[in-house]
């Protein structure tokens, strides 16, 4: 057990990551374990003060280090910049986390155009720029893995969700499509869709005391069932899940999307 645990905290030791959304909830999460396992992680972010607190180099982390870029996915040219000077600075990206996301709860008769456009924007175009932007030097190199975050929503009917529901369902259908194309040239694609996560985007949401014991409960009227497990899901339970997919441990996996959402889709 030692030696496996010793194993797993260097399983990253000498690669590169680029992950986006970086500043909080599950990118800062992942940004974190990545460096913890010794990986060199570029923690992007449009507020990417929190992954790596300080000037200078990198903020060591374990074995690996944090590295903090401002990164907003919208923005066609500043991905290229960002991934052309993590290229150039480290030698390659190994590994690909696209975490970035925004969500704009309504009805769909109360959904702005531009809240549309935005969520679209962030959630599944961001998830392209970036992968289109990282795809060729993994596929160059004949290695690499991309882990695209999704959501229990992409797949199920929600109120109030469209806009969020739709654009990970994009992303997830991206992810797949681009798997498809990479796999040849030894890139993995894959996905990790959590289901309510305590994360700062998920407590935007909440109303009063009682909302994290309501998300766990369910709720009939919205058409939201249980939480089997009976817990929110912690942003470290999702990293986990992503680091699994982005190791050596799951070589042969590739276009999958893998559920951490407590049992609550067997729900739906």
């Amino acid at each position: 057990m030692a030696a496996h645990q010793a194993a797993q905290a260097r399983e990253f030791e000498g690669r590169v990551a680029l992950v986006t959304g970086a500043g909080s909830g599950i990118g800062l999460a992942t940004a974190r374990l990545l460096a913890e396992r010794g990986a060199q992680v570029v923690a992007a972010d449009r507020a990417p003060a929190a992954a790596a607190p300080g000037p200078g180099a990198g903020s060591a982390t374990g074995s690996g280090a944090l590295h903090a870029v401002r990164l907003d996915v919208t923005e066609g040219p500043r991905v290229r910049a960002v991934v052309a000077e993590t290229e150039r600075r480290f030698g390659r990206i190994d590994v690909l986390v696209n975490a970035a996301g925004i969500l704009r709860p309504g009805t769909v008769a109360e959904l702005a155009d531009e809240d549309w456009a935005d969520t679209l924007d962030v959630n599944a175009t961001g998830v392209m720029r970036v992968s289109r932007a990282v795809a060729p030097g993994m596929a160059a190199r004949r290695s690499g893995a991309i882990v695209t975050v999704g959501s229990d929503a992409a797949g199920l009917a929600r109120t109030g969700m469209a806009a969020y529901a739709a654009a990970k369902a994009a992303a997830v259908a991206f992810t797949r499509c681009l798997g498809l194309e990479l796999a040849r040239h030894g890139v993995r694609c894959n996905i990790v869709s959590p289901g309510a996560t305590d994360t700062p985007l998920q407590r935007r949401l909440w109303t009063s005391p009682e909302a994290a014991a309501q998300a766990v409960a369910g709720d009939p009227a919205r058409y939201r069932g249980p939480i089997p497990l009976g817990r929110l899901a912690d942003p470290a339970d999702v990293a986990e899940a992503i680091a699994f997919l982005a190791s050596d441990r799951a070589r042969h996996v590739a276009l999958h999307e893998l559920r951490v959402d407590g049992g609550a889709t067997l729900h739906r």
